[in-house]
């Protein structure tokens, strides 16, 4: 079975609208976050893997549903799964929850390139890594 990584965060003002509800597009700020702590938890720095290997993620592709609204001072459990993992790409669902309550699903495909921004294969360390995370 598949681990789920989860990661929490709390709304803040800067992140909602003026009715108090978060803003549609900070769910990929929020998620994007996610995905780089996920990436710290396994050992995985950023900064390290472009001067290390010459790889980094860039994302291709987006889409979100919105289910139930966040709000002010909300706390959110944000958690991912791998769907798809390719030799150069990574397709990610991510779920935010207030509690027991699905808030958001996105499905995000990012892309592993290296500093001139050609694809390239996932370092084999980190597509090992990166396993763990796969939904059956």
């Amino acid at each position: 079975m598949a681990s789920e990584f989860s990661w929490e965060v709390r709304v803040y003002y800067e992140d909602t609208d003026a009715g108090g509800i978060v803003y549609y597009a900070n769910y990929l700020k929020f998620f994007e976050r996610a995905r780089t702590e996920w990436l710290r938890a396994i050992g995985v720095g950023q900064q390290k893997l472009l001067e290390e290997h010459d790889a980094m993620f860039v994302v291709k592709n987006v889409s979100a549903d919105y289910h139930a609204p966040a709000r002010l001072d909300d706390a959110l459990k944000l958690t991912l799964v791998i769907e798809k993992l390719g030799r150069a790409s990574v397709v990610f669902r991510q779920q935010a929850w207030c509690g027991t309550t699905l808030l958001n699903t996105a499905h995000v495909k990012v892309g592993c390139v290296d500093g001139a921004l050609r694809p390239r294969a996932l370092p084999d360390a980190v597509a090992a890594e990166m396993g763990r995370f796969v939904a059956n």
